[in-house]
């Protein structure tokens, strides 16, 4: 089973997620800001990541440019979630390492769809 880490400060956001996520069967854990997410991929790297752009302790940005700079066997497949969603934050994340971007509010199609173009579903 594929394992996913959702990165949100919203609880409700993540909750949403979890739903739509397990039904993908991916094994769903979350993390409430970046510094969180690090630690987790710290001792357990998932296979991808829904991340969350503002954040309180650690965003979005810090958290992946964090991730990407680190030298590990697995590279997570990162998808933004946030509802940030002019050109220039998009190509940010981009190049920073995402891989994709789906902007807020999302449901269980566009999720499906992103998942989809990244080989996951």
């Amino acid at each position: 089973m594929r394992s996913c880490l959702i990165v949100d400060d919203s609880k409700v956001i993540r909750k949403v997620a979890r739903r739509i996520l397990e039904d993908f069967n991916l094994e769903v854990e979350e993390a409430c800001d970046g510094q969180e997410a690090l630690d987790f991929c710290g001792t357990e790297m998932p296979d991808v990541i829904f991340l969350d752009w503002n954040m309180p302790v650690m965003g979005g940005m810090q958290f992946l440019e964090n991730l990407r700079a680190r030298d590990t066997e697995k590279r997570p497949t990162v998808i933004f979630c946030t509802t940030e969603n002019d050109m220039s934050h998009i190509r940010a994340a981009i190049e920073a390492g995402a891989d994709e971007y789906i902007m807020k509010p999302f449901d269980r199609d566009i999720i499906a769809a992103k998942l989809n173009q990244v080989g996951l579903a």
